[in-house]
């Protein structure tokens, strides 16, 4: 299963996402990935609605799966063990996308990039789905030079 723009992005849906990487990627439709999230009524209601009309599903990792995203789809994922499940499932994206990434409150993190907060669990998940051969980028915006995501992990000691 190939095709879909991915994105890990705790943030979600909000501006970046709507506005300047739907238009940049030609992207139709919205997939929020998380268990935690598409079991929360609340979320469900409101991230839909922050699309700024683009039809928008938030969806666990195995209902993901059985969507079958394709490449008019960004699937948004909250967390880098997410993608890792995707993957595991099937999903080959052509690279994976690490946006906005904040600190989890409560957990010690080393801030990556400007953007990108990571514990030292997350840089392992990090790893464990570089290591299944699937490209791992940073790029805020599109207009933003992508960097390989692994060797800032590395240039942090993490």
């Amino acid at each position: 299963m190939t095709g879909a723009h991915v994105r890990i992005d705790n943030r979600l849906i909000h501006g970046q996402v709507t506005v300047a990487w739907t238009r940049r990627l030609g992207v139709r439709r919205l997939v929020v990935c998380n268990d935690d999230v598409a079991a929360d009524e609340l979320q469900c209601l409101l991230l839909p609605q922050a699309a700024r009309g683009l039809p928008t599903d938030v969806l666990s990792v195995e209902a993901t799966l059985a969507a079958e995203p394709g490449g008019d789809t960004m699937i948004i994922a909250k967390h880098p063990e997410d993608v890792f499940r995707l993957v595991e499932g099937g999903l080959r994206p052509e690279v994976v996308n690490v946006g906005n990434v904040a600190p989890r409150p409560g957990e010690k993190s080393t801030m990556v990039t400007r953007s990108a907060a990571v514990t030292a669990d997350e840089a392992d998940a990090y790893r464990k789905l570089a290591a299944t051969g699937v490209p791992l980028v940073t790029q805020l915006l599109p207009q933003d030079k992508p960097a390989d995501f692994v060797s800032l992990l590395d240039r942090k000691g993490l």
